[in-house]
């Protein structure tokens, strides 16, 4: 029965490489190099995307930061434009009990107002 057991574990195949693969007789890799090269490779569009979407909120983020050095200020969508701002992105939404909409990226948030203006502003909640 033993000599079954290691027959059957030696005939496993690393899903990465090939080599042989011993130990526990659910181990689909050689070792971690392997199962990490898999791994990222199955989940590189996903990855990927993540990380597009990752950046574009840091700069958002960092262009409001930039432009609201006192936690609280006011500039144009304009501005925010041609920093490179994109408008399609943000991390939550904030409606007040008057109805005014919020949008943040992460601490900083602002608040679309007449003729184009925004009001920014940081959020000091701690998590």
């Amino acid at each position: 029965m033993l000599t079954h057991n290691k027959i059957k574990m030696e005939n496993r195949a690393c899903l990465e490489c090939g080599n042989p693969v011993f130990g526990r007789i659910d181990k689909k890799f050689c070792d971690d190099q392997c199962r990490n090269a898999y791994n990222n490779r199955q989940n590189a569009d996903a990855n990927n995307y993540v990380r597009n979407v990752h950046s574009i909120l840091r700069k958002n983020r960092r262009i409001m930061e930039k432009l609201n050095p006192n936690e609280k200020g006011k500039t144009t969508k304009a501005i925010m434009l041609k920093k490179g701002f994109d408008f399609t992105y943000h991390t939550s939404i904030y409606t007040t009990k008057a109805g005014a909409t919020y949008f943040f990226c992460y601490e900083y948030g602002y608040l679309p107002i007449e003729n184009d203006y925004m009001v920014l502003v940081k959020r000091k909640e701690h998590f």
